[in-house]
């Protein structure tokens, strides 16, 4: 389980670092989506909503190429996974099978670092 948590925070952390990069420097290009797809992408562009996602991503994804603070780094990056998940269920199915490794990297940290999160799932407190 330890080698499989350290590929998958070495994965997870370089894709969201690298993606959260391209938000602010654009260096990777992918044609717009057509349709409600298409206009949901045009508005987290020209709304700038985009960038607070990006930093999101670059913040979280840096706490887990550092392997500091990761238990944070799944946090923040948790919100950004299910909306990724959620994107392509239902506005643009092509990108769903790497939404799904995205989302089964992210659960193999949680489950490796459960322990962190344990104080969240007491019924009483």
């Amino acid at each position: 389980m330890k080698i499989a948590a350290l590929i998958a925070r070495l994965l997870l952390g370089l894709a969201f670092f690298v993606f959260g990069l391209n938000a602010f420097f654009q260096f990777i290009s992918a044609p717009l989506p057509s349709g409600l797809a298409g206009q949901f992408v045009t508005v987290l562009f020209q709304s700038h909503y985009l960038l607070a996602v990006g930093a999101c991503q670059v913040v979280g994804g840096a706490l887990l190429l550092a392997n500091r603070y990761v238990p944070l780094g799944l946090t923040v990056l948790g919100p950004v996974v299910v909306n990724i998940l959620l994107y392509h269920f239902l506005l643009d199915t092509h990108g769903l099978p790497a939404a799904m490794i995205v989302a089964i990297l992210w659960l193999v940290l949680f489950l490796r670092y459960k322990q962190n999160f344990s104080g969240l799932f007491v019924a009483k407190a």
